[in-house]
């Protein structure tokens, strides 16, 4: 019996599952793993970023393609609380096609990139437009392929840094699982407000916690993903909103658009999106810790139990109250750290329903309409027209 959930490993070959299941399972000891890289190369990073972050004009931008995006849109309000820094969150898949709209001439900006395989061709060419078109640019490269594109765009080059995730992070499976959490704590961790060792208890402790609910939350989310749901709705707000977006397109990539799904705020549901919900969907929602925004989580839980429309409801909690049936994963008072069981839940419970589904999640489309890493797109040069204003100006 292999340790990935409760298959063998025979079973997930027959059903191409097998990279999929591990790489979801081997989450918590990259968690320790890239800590532990990140405090022995310390000497490697620290005299880039430092410098850098001492500077109040800075600009931080965290970029990305598809679930690589996701992971800047989750960290960049935790970090701009935290830190008070200027961060925001842009695809590079809009830099690519709009630079002077995402791009600011007048400011030294760090351009940090999260790319599973490093090889995207927008996130290639929203590094190379950010070098042609910020006079004072650095760029902070979070990969997980040291063959990469990325990764050989730092040789060389005094402005720019490649962190290489530890080993077994640059996932085969089709949908990103360990790549993803595995960027998004390194970012946390060069960018936040702790050192290494500061940040580790939390770190620890929430490791801890994921390695026991990898295996109680197998029945559960079993359940759930052959409980028949047609739609699936993701909630968060904060940091949560990026998650759950991430949330979203895991299901919708593992059951090749089977499951129809949408993820919100617990306000902004209410803005349309909330036609959504029948008896056909299941909602997720990530409950924050801060007590104020909290207000607005139950509140809208509540609400949802008493249209009595939705099939199901999930609520995921780092706090214990008197909600009713919102679950405790891992109680720890900032929501940075809940980000990563919340995020477990969410990956297994798109694994088993991709199943569920009878599909193959490590490569859910044979037929190759949709690619592991993005094909067909032409990068076209970009030459600024002489009357168009920076996004400085805008």
């Amino acid at each position: 019996m292999t340790p990935y959930f409760s298959y063998s490993t025979d079973w997930l070959e027959q059903h191409n599952a097998l990279h999929t299941a591990r790489e979801i399972w081997q989450q918590p000891d990259m968690w320790r793993r890239l800590h532990q890289q990140l405090t022995q190369d310390s000497g490697q990073w620290q005299p880039f970023l430092q410098p850098l972050l001492a500077d109040p004009r800075l600009q931080i931008v965290l970029c990305g393609a598809g679930s690589s995006a996701f992971a800047g849109r989750a960290l960049a309000p935790w970090l701009r609380q935290q830190t008070g820094r200027d961060v925001v969150a842009y695809g590079t898949t809009d830099i690519v096609a709009n630079p002077h709209q995402y791009l600011d001439r007048s400011r030294p900006t760090l351009l940090v990139s999260f790319a599973r395989s490093g090889n995207s061709p927008e996130s290639v060419a929203s590094v190379a437009l950010a070098d042609q078109l910020v006079p004072e640019c650095y760029h902070l490269m979070l990969v997980c392929n040291p063959d990469s594109q990325l990764a050989q765009y730092a040789e060389g080059r005094d402005n720019v840094l490649a962190v290489v995730m530890p080993e077994g992070s640059n996932d085969q499976s089709f949908a990103m699982t360990s790549s993803f959490s595995c960027m998004m704590l390194g970012a946390a961790l060069l960018l936040g407000p702790q050192s290494l060792s500061e940040a580790y208890p939390q770190l620890n402790a929430m490791v801890e916690s994921c390695y026991l609910l990898r295996e109680s939350l197998q029945p559960q989310v079993k359940k759930l993903a052959n409980s028949g749901f047609s739609r699936y709705i993701t909630l968060g707000g904060s940091c949560f909103t990026g998650l759950a977006e991430e949330a979203s397109l895991k299901m919708l990539e593992l059951t090749a658009g089977r499951i129809v799904t949408r993820y919100d705020s617990p306000l902004g549901l209410r803005h349309g999106p909330k036609f959504m919900v029948d008896d056909r969907t299941l909602v997720l929602m990530m409950f924050s810790s801060d007590s104020y925004a909290r207000q607005y989580d139950v509140d809208l839980w509540h609400e949802l139990k008493r249209d009595g429309l939705v099939q199901q409801m999930v609520g995921l909690s780092g706090e214990a109250d008197t909600v009713p049936d919102v679950q405790t994963l891992h109680h720890e008072g900032d929501d940075v750290w809940m980000m990563f069981p919340y995020l477990l839940f969410a990956q297994m419970l798109a694994m088993e329903t991709s199943l569920a589904h009878g599909l193959t999640p490590d490569n859910p489309c044979p037929t190759g309409e949709v690619n592991r890493v993005v094909k067909g797109v032409t990068i076209y040069h970009y030459s600024k027209p002489a009357n168009q204003a920076s996004a400085s100006a805008l």
